[in-house]
């Protein structure tokens, strides 16, 4: 299957979740707002996720996926199957000494994580809620290591599909706290909790079953110190730490937000909205780039990798650009639509949409940097990313403790934005200057015509929001404001695909061409 076919099949699946985490969100903003319970439910599942990018989406993939390649590619699948055996019993001892400690140890790890969390039962309602959650690590770390197999074994499917679990069985707990209307927030929070951990064992059942079925299931065991495991760690420590200067990055962004009641909760509503394109883009293209990257190199075909590197680049510029304008365009509007019901008030509406706007500047960034680095890790380089990741969390930070006296959530969403810019132009000048990377003139004149169009169809949607603004205020009838939200959407996107392909920043019959090839 081509690369664009992939790509297109892990967005549209990821599409799928983010519409149904999307009416997820909606629900929970209903029921919990932006209040104490809010605050308390996102710092609390906020923990646990710090935690599993770091051990399975971060170290693991970018370790385990250009080795676990290597041997399909040159040794045999049992090599292969064996290999995914040595490391995944390692990864599962690591989860069950972490969950343990932080069950163990949780209400002083929590007072370091929201220290301005000074009322006493908000501390304890998000301490209890976190102690539920913790053991979400396990299920959805094991689920990304088994999905890391079935990426490179190209079945794509069941783990881009098992996020949709997680939002419909979140959405059937959230239903009927919306219509109860339950007084008790924290009650709310607590059975919100719960559906989260069931979510995700039903995550882990479904890519469980799909291994099952390649016939590719590591055979768990005591974990033993080889050739391939040392191997495996000295290219996992690296993306440990780049996973922990990361995640360093959202502890501090938490612990400055966690000083003003409800900043959690807005950038945490302002990060599903921007989670959308990044999860469909960004984040499906990294996972179908870095084991075709890996499996190019291995076999030493250096001209397909650079192709797909390429191709990657255009692909995640043509729809990230036009993303990030529509929602700084429309940020006001669609979290109206989305959100404001309920517990949401007209009140809370600003704020997030303030704070989507500097988080959707940075989108086209987010998505390069997840384009770049597998540059890096299909080589076996986790050292260089680990660097920049170092570099522009420290800006982070520096610029979140700048702004957030006065811009508050919106200070911490603009240092966001400015870091992640620097470590996506430190990864391509590097990739660049060792020769992995070229941008030919013709590349970057269509990367200037796609960013010309983006602009040109932000305009368009800015004036027609405008225009509709008595649609869209609040307490307007939620269907009306919808359609109109709708059809604005639809016009910018034929606007902007029509900008891009007489411009011939993208014509559109390449890329139907290039969608319809098998490999």
């Amino acid at each position: 299957m081509s690369l664009y076919r992939n790509f297109f099949s892990v967005g549209g699946l990821t599409l799928v979740s983010r519409i149904a985490g999307f009416a997820r969100d909606a629900l929970m903003a209903a029921v919990l707002g932006i209040g104490p319970a809010a605050d308390a439910f996102n710092a609390a599942f906020r923990f646990p996720n710090l935690f599993r990018r770091l051990f399975a989406e971060g170290a693991f993939n970018t370790a385990f996926v250009p080795m676990f390649s290597s041997a399909l590619e040159t040794q045999s699948p049992d090599a292969a199957r064996l290999l995914a055996s040595r490391i995944m019993s390692w990864l599962v001892a690591t989860i069950i000494v972490v969950t343990i400690l932080a069950e163990i140890f949780m209400e002083p790890v929590m007072r370091l994580f929201v220290p301005g969390f000074t009322d006493p039962d908000k501390f304890a309602l998000t301490v209890f809620l976190t102690r539920i959650m913790f053991p979400y690590l396990a299920c959805m770390s094991l689920m990304a290591a088994y999905g890391a197999i079935l990426n490179t074994l190209g079945r794509f499917f069941a783990a881009a599909f098992a996020p949709v679990i997680l939002n419909i069985v979140n959405i059937a707990a959230l239903v009927p706290l919306a219509i109860l209307v339950l007084e008790d927030k924290a009650d709310a929070a607590f059975w919100v909790a719960i559906a989260t951990m069931l979510g995700g064992i039903a995550q882990l059942a479904l890519v469980y079953g799909a291994v099952r079925r390649s016939g590719f299931v590591p055979r768990l065991g005591i974990p033993r110190p080889n050739a391939e495991v040392r191997r495996f760690w000295l290219l996992a420590i690296p993306a440990i730490l780049t996973g922990g200067i990361t995640q360093i990055n959202i502890f501090v962004g938490t612990i400055i937000a966690s000083g003003v009641n409800g900043t959690i909760s807005v950038l945490a509503y302002a990060d599903r909205l921007y989670q959308l394109p990044l999860g469909i883009i960004g984040i499906a293209i990294g996972t179908v780039l870095l084991p075709e990257l890996s499996r190019h190199l291995s076999a030493g075909r250096d001209r397909e990798a650079a192709q797909s590197q390429d191709q990657s680049l255009l692909l995640s510029m043509l729809l990230s650009m036009p993303a990030a304008a529509a929602l700084a365009a429309l940020s006001v509007p669609i979290v109206r639509v989305l959100f404001e019901r309920g517990a949401f008030d007209a009140a809370a509406t600003q704020p997030v949409a303030d704070t989507l706007v500097a988080f959707a500047w940075g989108l086209p960034a987010f998505v390069l940097v997840r384009v770049l680095q597998p540059g890096f890790f299909s080589r076996k380089d986790t050292l260089t990313p680990t660097v920049f990741a170092g570099i522009s969390v420290l800006v982070n930070i520096g610029i979140s403790l700048w702004l957030f006296p006065s811009l508050q959530h919106v200070g911490i969403a603009l240092a966001t934005t400015i870091s992640s810019w620097l470590n996506a132009g430190l990864l391509a000048m590097f990739l660049a200057r060792r020769g992995y990377f070229v941008l030919s003139g013709t590349s970057l004149r269509k990367h200037l015509l796609t960013i010309a169009s983006s602009l040109g169809m932000a305009g368009v949607l800015y004036l027609f929001g405008q225009r509709a603004s008595a649609i869209f205020s609040p307490g307007a009838p939620f269907v009306l404001q919808s359609a109109a939200l709708f059809a604005i959407c639809v016009f910018g996107a034929v606007t902007y695909f029509t900008l891009v392909h007489i411009t011939g920043a993208q014509p559109l019959g390449m890329v139907l061409r290039r969608l319809r090839r098998r490999s």
